[in-house]
């Protein structure tokens, strides 16, 4: 995937949950980064890595303590999640979140075809658009395109997420963020909307953030690989790098750096010492 410009630009940025109490997490410890336009970022990490909280820092779920945040040069850092939305596509790791349940299919995703503009609702649904919605939605073959009028939550959790998937693109977002959007999912579906996720990506050359558990997905899609651990980023593999990673490499990384915290601060002194 040919990557451009900067898009988005992280600098410095800290959070911590809870301060000054037994409850305390330091969740983001002074991370940067640079996301260039097109590129395709896996985020990866054990659990409290920061991994999330780096992507909802980017949504604007929460204003970080310092830092800021550079969307195409503009700071959004203390925007409202609301007033982000409009630039973002967001597809989360439940299936009923991102959608109105109680909605049909075509309702949802007239919801979706006119982000960012002030068409009126009903406009959207004409037959016209909902054929077009139809001829979309089969290209995803999941067997939804002829159930426009059936309640998006009566889908299965397979169907939800790749029409979820779908409307989070539809119009082109400035950055596409997925949070584990497989990992509810039994492998086989979630085999499906990973193929899906790289055709879309891929098709519409979408700047796109993604977390996963998933050693294989992370091997397998995106050309980058942000490794967090305890609120930091402690490896950046880019595209170079990644062709010829294994899995066992991304373990092995991960490994490395579970045994740096074991040692205690004093002795990785006297070993470094002891082996200038």
């Amino acid at each position: 995937m040919t990557t451009g410009n900067p898009i988005l630009r992280i600098i410095d940025l800290h959070k911590t949950f809870h301060p000054g109490t037994p409850n305390e997490v330091r969740a983001l410890q002074g991370v940067s980064c640079e996301i260039r336009c097109g590129s395709f970022v896996i985020l990866v990490g054990t659990n409290g890595s920061g991994k999330s909280t780096l992507l909802n820092a980017v949504a604007g779920t929460f204003v970080p303590d310092t830092g800021r945040i550079l969307l195409n040069n503009v700071d959004i850092t203390r925007r409202k999640e609301h007033e982000r939305a409009i630039r973002f596509g967001r597809v989360f790791q439940n299936p009923f979140s991102g959608t109105a349940p109680d909605m049909t299919i075509a309702e949802n995703i007239a919801l979706a075809a006119k982000k960012g503009s002030f068409r009126g609702f009903g406009l959207a649904l004409t037959a016209r658009n909902k054929e077009a919605f139809r001829n979309k939605i089969s290209t995803l073959n999941m067997g939804i395109e002829d159930r426009l009028d059936t309640p998006i939550g009566k889908l299965s959790g397979g169907q939800r997420q790749a029409l979820t998937l779908l409307m989070a693109s539809w119009v082109k977002p400035e950055i596409l963020l997925l949070d584990e959007h497989t990992a509810a999912l039994d492998p086989k579906t979630a085999a499906k909307v990973v193929q899906l996720t790289r055709e879309i990506v891929e098709k519409d050359q979408l700047t796109t953030l993604m977390v996963t558990h998933s050693m294989q997905q992370a091997i397998h899609l995106g050309d980058r690989i942000l490794m967090l651990h305890q609120g930091r980023i402690v490896k950046d593999i880019s595209a170079d790098e990644k062709k010829n990673l294994k899995v066992k490499d991304l373990m092995e990384f991960f490994d490395e750096v579970r045994r740096k915290d074991l040692i205690d601060p004093a002795m990785a002194e006297m070993l470094r010492q002891n082996y200038v």
